[in-house]
């Protein structure tokens, strides 16, 4: 089932923003002074905010913060959906209760849930970093979201500080309001629980803001930043990571050893100890969680799970693995219908081709959208400057020897390199505006109306619901965009979850999918102690595994639960005849 939501017209918010570009670029062609005067006094009053440097990224956090939480009465607090969601909160809840991981429980088969480890131990089968956050927010606020609204506003005020590293202060300044716009109030980062989006570009953003200074003065403040961004990346996308500090690494080892500026070696190796613990401390921890939770400190999150119950490989030059027994339909749908089909589309040249042009273009769909599409104009002499010729050489080891050869793909795979993304599109930007043809200032208008465009958007994805307009609700469209509207796409799940803990007693929910059900809609979902949940979710599997499922849960009141029909159903559960027979 793939649901979006579309408007009575038809029309997108992605049709919108498509028109109100093009209009945007042929108002600065036609008229490119128009408004001159009132950008001009907006402009000087935003270049005195950005030469305080320090108030600047303060401003940029703390507005990314205020904003959602003002647009919380038209988008609520987002609801779990996906299996990614269950995984990360299940990992955040665990987190919060003070484990690790949790015991596998007694009758984990009906249990088992996508993305979610039953063995050796009962966990999500993610990175740490986000589950930490997630489980942050629960234990300081009381609900996980508001872990991921602080690190969002985290993000987006790292990557204006890292922007001042490599940019003139008030295209810094912006860059921290344009990752608010696109970023921080809307995107799938903070209106979902998937990806771990937000930590990671947090991470990535302290990394390539701390290297350049280091470069300049040295200070052990920016060493423990780097420090710190690099535990992070580990912690959240640890592949990308690893591509992100091989160049810092290189260029950091290249200035240690020949660097005119570089301070005594006595100096260096005091100001490297703290960090350079820090990062030991970091992988200590990470091999301590990986054995809590996978049995061993050198199995890494991801194996388990994927060697259970997965046949497609991460890498081109695999091949698949056999197909597991699958205990339940939904689980081959998942592995081998949905992901295998993916595989199938690397094997001609064509589609090689086809799938590896496709990801950056959903890249630059996601982190500038359409209305800053104009400024690539621009982008082969912005790639010349030495000012960001680093971010060149970055971006080829990423892609050429990193990303074009996985199989799978999704924006916050480069949420690692988002405060790089937007320093390159910036200086787009930069030469857009003093590109003069015919000797009028049609490239300062570009710039203007675009920038003022991404404000215009914004509001009016705020106000999509009165407005009509239509909003991708689930892949591809939701996660290849800026706007997302999850429309509270979890709300059917936790209607019945909460009329379930209504009635009296504990309750034990088993869940029959329709044949059609799509996999990426989940309901079975448990919190970290399932036998001292009040309500517990369970696979419906043959007569004699729900018999036994019943039996030993006999303290508990047993519903069947429909999720396929509409509106979802909740009944009684005809017991199997084993379990009549005992009563």
């Amino acid at each position: 089932m793939i649901l979006t939501s579309v408007s009575e017209t038809g029309l997108s918010l992605e049709e919108v923003e498509w028109g109100l570009t093009a209009a945007a670029v042929g108002l600065a062609v036609a008229w490119p002074k128009l408004g001159f005067a009132w950008f001009s006094r907006v402009e000087r009053i935003f270049a005195q905010l950005a030469r305080r440097q320090r108030l600047a990224v303060f401003v940029v956090g703390l507005a990314a913060l205020l904003l959602r939480l003002a647009l919380l009465p038209l988008s609520p607090i987002p609801q779990p959906f996906t299996p990614d969601d269950f995984s990360f909160l299940l990992a955040g809840y665990t987190f919060a209760s003070g484990r690790l991981a949790n015991p596998t429980p007694a009758m984990w088969t009906h249990f088992e849930s996508i993305h979610i480890t039953m063995q050796p131990t009962y966990a999500s089968m993610y990175f740490p970093a986000q589950g930490l956050i997630l489980g942050a927010g629960k234990a300081l606020f009381g609900h996980p979201w508001f872990g991921l609204l602080c690190v969002t506003s985290l993000m987006c005020a790292a990557i204006c500080w890292m922007l001042q590293a490599w940019l003139p202060p008030s295209w810094a300044l912006l860059g921290g309001c344009i990752a608010i716009l696109r970023l921080g109030i809307f995107s799938y980062w903070i209106n979902t629980y998937t990806g771990a989006g937000s930590i990671a570009a947090l991470g990535g953003a302290l990394v390539l803001g701390a290297f350049p200074r280091i470069l300049r003065t040295a200070r052990l403040s920016d060493c423990m930043l780097l420090a710190l961004g690099i535990v992070i990346a580990a912690m959240s996308r640890a592949y990308e990571g690893f591509l992100l500090c091989l160049p810092v690494a290189f260029v950091l080892g290249r200035w240690i050893l020949t660097g005119k500026n570089r301070p005594a070696a006595s100096v260096l190796i005091r100001r490297a100890a703290l960090p350079l613990a820090m990062v030991v401390a970091g992988g200590l921890w990470m091999g301590y969680y990986d054995y809590k939770a996978f049995g061993s400190p050198t199995t890494l999150p991801y194996q388990v799970d994927r060697a259970t119950y997965a046949i497609s490989p991460y890498w081109i030059w695999q091949r698949p693995g056999p197909e597991p027994a699958y205990r339940h339909t939904v689980f081959r749908d998942f592995y081998v219908k949905g992901e295998f089909s993916v595989i199938k589309k690397y094997r001609t040249p064509i589609g090689f081709v086809l799938q590896n042009l496709a990801k950056p273009v959903m890249a630059i769909n996601f982190y500038g959208g359409i209305a800053l599409l104009p400024a690539l104009i621009m982008l082969p002499r912005a790639l010349r400057d030495r000012r960001i010729r680093f971010f060149a050489i970055a971006g080829g080891v990423v892609w050429a020897p990193g990303l074009f050869i996985i199989i799978f793909f999704l924006p916050h795979y480069l949420a690692p390199f988002t405060a790089a993304l937007y320093a390159v599109g910036l200086q787009c930007m930069r030469h857009l505006r003093v590109w003069r043809p015919r000797q009028l200032p049609i490239g300062l208008g570009m710039v203007r109306f675009v920038v003022a465009l991404c404000v215009v958007l914004a509001a009016i994805r705020a106000s999509a619901q009165p407005l009509h307009l239509g909003l991708c609700d689930w892949p591809p469209g939701a996660w290849t965009a800026n706007w997302i509207g999850t429309g509270q796409l979890g709300a059917r799940r936790t209607g019945v979850e909460e009329r379930l803990e209504r009635f009296p007693g504990k309750q034990l929910a088993i869940v029959r999918y329709a044949p059609e059900h799509d996999p990426v809609w989940e309901w079975v979902y448990n919190a970290p102690d399932i036998d001292g949940s009040k309500v517990i979710w369970a696979r419906e599997m043959d007569s004699s595994n729900n018999a036994e499922l019943i039996a030993h849960y006999k303290d508990r009141h047993v519903w069947l639960v429909e999720p396929d029909a509409m509106p979802a159903k909740l009944s009684p559960y005809p017991m199997p005849v084993q379990v009549a027979g005992a009563h």
